[in-house]
């Protein structure tokens, strides 16, 4: 049978080998399920092309990593870069000896033809398995609204596809979206020479650390990395936090003071101009309301367990808002501006139209309770909000593979289940 043709059968088989499926494997291991993972290109294979050069992460060394393994190279309080995190993710599969089969796409996935189970075609042939944990997580197909037609004659890319400022045309950047990301390459370019408009949605804005804690460290004792869904529309509400640089709490007022303009959404395009909507200053407000309020539940939390944590006025001290701001502007002409490329990081969205299970709503979010989709042996991993706000993260997916891994292994123990 030629390769194209073969049909190869294991127990449980992963897609994906990135934060999502070296968590799912470790926790299979540790139940002695046999399985394989199949990746696309390399591990963590997201990390080495699809984030910038001077990307770090936006939680310190001693929180994002799975327990078994630290940064051993890293001070804990500092920021791992792109690159640390893919020789961590690299070092655990040889930790753990994880079955990684690199290279290797799923093109579809289908229902067995007779029994039960299910297919995985690839170009190396079919894959056969009786449970399948799909791991391909949140970050899938870049996504940004068609505003500026195709003859504008400025540069678009969507944030996953940014390197450096050197890599862009000469010209000012328009930045659209104002979470982690769109703030961090705002920056970045603003530091190298660059004019720079930043695009401000709604958005929390945590502090970096506060009375000694980094702002994961609150998260987890204020039972915030916990929360379900606050609400519709709501997981979809960007983070404002930057690893960069040491870490340091963005401040919208301290981008504007370093020459940065300031705009609200991005609206619409006509006759070379793009129009911003009118709530820029309401999202600030907001940004900070968020700030704030999170302040104000670690000095309730310290007060309740009697810590010795320093206090810390000074945080609540936030100064006048910019008149990029309180001016805003609400039309830019592009070309008097100078500007030659826009940066949208507007996020992503979920594309599993290679999977031919009927499993999806009309949105083309998965079914599923905690990962456990309606189908018998068919599992999501690594998705935003798959638990709680915590899945997505790299600490967060560790946990919600250990709960699939004991799902698979009931099913495993009952098998005609």
């Amino acid at each position: 049978m030629s390769a194209g043709n073969a049909v190869e059968a294991v127990d449980t088989l992963i897609i994906g080998g990135g934060q999502a499926g070296i968590a799912m494997s470790e926790h299979l291991g540790k139940r002695n399920i046999p399985y394989l993972v199949v990746e696309r290109g390399k591990i963590a294979q997201r990390w080495r092309a699809e984030r910038w050069d001077s990307l770090v992460a936006n939680g310190p060394a001693w929180h994002d990593r799975f327990p078994g393994r630290k940064f051993e190279q890293l001070d804990p309080d500092s920021f791992a870069s792109k690159s640390d995190i893919v020789s961590y993710f690299e070092g655990y599969v040889d930790q753990i000896g994880a079955p990684i089969r690199c290279g290797v796409e799923v093109t579809a996935l289908r229902s067995a033809p007779e029994g039960e189970g299910f297919e995985a075609e690839t170009a190396d042939g079919t894959i056969r398995c009786r449970n399948v944990v799909v791991a391909t997580g949140p970050f899938q197909k870049p996504t940004f609204p068609a505003i500026l037609p195709p003859d504008s004659r400025v540069d678009q890319i969507h944030s996953n596809a940014y390197r450096n400022p050197s890599a862009l045309r000469d010209g000012g950047v328009l930045v659209v979206g104002a979470g982690s990301s769109g703030a961090q390459i705002a920056e970045e370019l603003r530091r190298a020479g660059r004019d720079v408009w930043l695009s401000v949605g709604p958005h929390d804005r945590p502090p970096r650390r506060y009375r000694g804690r980094d702002f994961v460290w609150w998260l987890g004792v204020l039972g915030m990395w916990d929360m379900k869904v606050p609400g519709p529309g709501t997981e979809h509400v960007t983070i404002a936090v930057s690893g960069a640089r040491g870490g340091h709490t963005v401040d919208f007022r301290d981008i504007a003071a370093t020459g940065i303009t300031l705009v609200g959404r991005t609206e619409a395009y006509e006759n070379g101009a793009l129009r911003f909507a009118a709530d820029l200053e309401r999202n600030v407000a907001a940004g900070d309301a968020n700030y704030l309020a999170m302040l104000d539940a670690a000095d309730a939390y310290v007060r309740e367990h009697g810590l010795d944590l320093p206090e810390e006025p000074a945080a609540r001290e936030l100064g006048a808002l910019p008149d990029s701001v309180t001016n805003p502007l609400t039309t830019l002409d592009l070309a008097k501006a100078g500007i030659s490329t826009i940066i949208w990081a507007t996020g992503y969205r979920l594309d599993f139209g290679w999977i031919d299970l009927d499993v999806f709503d009309e949105h083309g979010q998965p079914h599923h309770d905690c990962g456990v989709s309606e189908t018998p042996g068919l599992y999501f991993l690594g998705l935003a909000w798959l638990s709680r706000r915590a899945s997505p993260f790299i600490w967060g997916v560790w946990h919600d593979a250990d709960y699939l891994a004991g799902h698979i292994a009931e099913r495993e123990a009952s098998p005609l289940a």
